[in-house]
């Protein structure tokens, strides 16, 4: 097929990080991103052009906006880590995917999603079942692959406990239905009353709101009963440090996004010596580099499976044009519990 010289996108206005710390909401797209027309990219020997049905804004692209990940942004280059659209064309090494639907993911390409058109490397996309839609497939790799990874780190480790943070996030929801079908016991943190039946309900065997007047003495009780080892935290800041100092020897505090801006304290350094306790990093692409084709490909298969079977499926709040998306994505983000996605 003849493929536009050009194509319209949601380009970066700014480069590298910011110097000024801010908050985790998106309070307008416009310091960030701006309507704009480029030419359509050229894959590389390793990489597809994809044809963008949807797009996912995850709060890692939120991060990114502001300057506040942990990868520079680029001027002038469309935004957007994730989608699921149709390979259009595809470089020496990834022939085999053109004309297939795919889950792709644009962190190693830095070609965004916010686009009509975008580049993912071949080894980032994957060819998507006939019963998933859009929506689940938009989203497929940030959320799912990393819920199955971390939860494998919780399998790895052999305790049936394990906490996390952000509770009600999209994420955690499939991390937290995965763990109930395979007897493992999350213990969820949240800051609203609202989401704690929720939560029960998928399969969490404890919700703790943390702006609760006696969450300090329930965090220590819950501590003492379950004795967790792996702390799943995309928070960070003094709340994190509070969970990791209750939790007892061997414990891990693996962090994978910094929703809080505050400064992360350790409390008590000596527990690190004494107790064998560790903090650590998990970025999904690197996981995806690292843990081998057998591991990862199961990964895939089981998150496709889910959304298939109705086991899973992708909370939506709203799926929002390119061409408003610059003046409706933020006041939709702010509505809790659902994703927000972007239709080129």
């Amino acid at each position: 097929m003849a493929l536009p010289s050009t194509m319209k996108a949601l380009l970066l206005k700014n480069d590298g990080y910011s110097r000024d710390p801010s908050g985790t909401a998106l309070e307008a797209m416009e310091p960030y991103v701006e309507q704009g027309t480029i030419e359509v990219p050229e894959p590389g020997p390793s990489q597809v052009l994809v044809k963008v049905g949807l797009a996912s804004i995850n709060p890692s692209d939120v991060m990114f906006l502001k300057g506040l990940y942990g990868q520079p942004r680029r001027q002038g280059q469309p935004a957007g880590f994730e989608g699921v659209g149709e390979v259009v064309a595809a470089g020496a090494e990834a022939q085999g995917l053109i004309g297939k639907r795919v889950a792709f993911a644009t962190g190693l390409s830095n070609w965004g999603s916010w686009a009509d058109y975008a580049v993912a490397e071949a080894g980032a996309s994957i060819p998507i079942m006939d019963g998933v839609r859009d929506e689940d497939a938009a989203a497929m790799i940030v959320n799912p692959l990393t819920a199955l990874a971390m939860l494998g780190i919780v399998k790895d480790e052999g305790e049936k406990a394990f906490v996390v943070t952000a509770g009600a996030s999209q994420l955690c929801k499939l991390i937290i239905s995965v763990a109930k079908d395979e007897g493992y016991r999350p213990i969820a943190i949240v800051r609203r009353d609202d989401q704690i039946d929720l939560l029960k309900s998928i399969g969490a065997a404890h919700v703790l709101n943390a702006e609760a007047a006696d969450f300090d003495a329930k965090l220590a009780e819950v501590m003492g009963q379950e004795k967790p080892r792996i702390f799943l935290d995309a928070v960070t800041g003094p709340l994190a440090a509070k969970i990791f100092n209750a939790m007892g020897k061997r414990a891990r505090w693996i962090v994978y996004g910094r929703l809080d801006p505050e400064v992360t304290p350790i409390i008590e350094p000596g527990q690190m010596i004494f107790m064998h306790k560790k903090i650590e990093g998990f970025w999904l692409t690197e996981w995806m580099r690292s843990a081998g084709n057998d591991k990862r490909m199961a990964a895939v298969i089981e998150a496709q499976k889910r959304f298939s079977d109705g086991r899973w499926k992708t909370d939506v709040t709203a799926i929002v044009p390119l061409e408003e998306a610059v003046s409706r994505v933020a006041g939709e983000l702010a509505k809790p519990n659902g994703k927000v996605f972007i239709r080129p």
